[in-house]
């Protein structure tokens, strides 16, 4: 996204960006009400944005963050099972970000210890580091964070990267974003209808 938002800038120097972070179905509201004009959000692989114009950037498996030291930092893989049987740092109950790991378990009928709700992936590395529990994030962020190790996570929920904007029609800020990204910006889409 920074380098997305760098070249934005650089070809649309007089378009005013304010950025907003927020849980993904919180964005997507904000987005049909007009709030704001164009989103990244992140969902489990079976869950499709409704009611805005959709595209898909990306999709990831999330894997095991854990502390460097932890006895499960020297596995190749492991499966849900075993990490049931751990403590967890996660994004907060109801959130998109919560969802695929709730999904998850409860799929494999599974039932985890969630102790620490964080909103941010780089609070949560931290208390992962600090050794307070363990957490599953996106494969494609894990890179961006110090002070943890990662593993493969066998029967690990999948996750979608979308970008949204609204249905009912497309800003010129929009069409901008849109082609700095090199979407086609043909006609909307039906997206209400997704």
């Amino acid at each position: 996204m920074p380098a997305t938002l760098r070249a934005f800038r650089e070809r649309y120097p007089h378009v005013r960006v304010r950025l907003r972070v927020g849980g993904s179905d919180e964005l997507v509201e904000h987005i049909k009400q007009g709030i704001i004009d164009i989103a990244f959000v992140g969902l489990p692989g079976e869950v499709r944005p409704k009611g805005v114009d959709v595209h898909e950037l990306a999709r990831d498996r999330l894997v095991a963050v854990i502390a460097p030291g932890h006895p499960l930092a020297r596995e190749p893989a492991v499966d849900l099972h075993r990490l049931a049987a751990e403590v967890f740092v996660d994004f907060p109950a109801g959130s998109a970000g919560r969802a695929q790991t709730d999904q998850a378990f409860s799929a494999a009928n599974l039932v985890r210890d969630v102790a620490f709700e964080v909103t941010a992936a780089d609070l949560t590395a931290e208390l992962v580091a600090a050794g307070l529990g363990v957490a599953m994030l996106p494969s494609a962020y894990v890179p961006r964070l110090s002070g943890v190790s990662t593993v493969e996570v066998a029967d690990a929920p999948a996750r979608v990267e979308y970008l949204v904007w609204n249905s009912l029609g497309r800003t010129p800020a929009v069409e901008a974003f849109l082609a700095v990204l090199k979407i086609p910006t043909g006609p909307p889409t039906d997206a209400a209808a997704n």
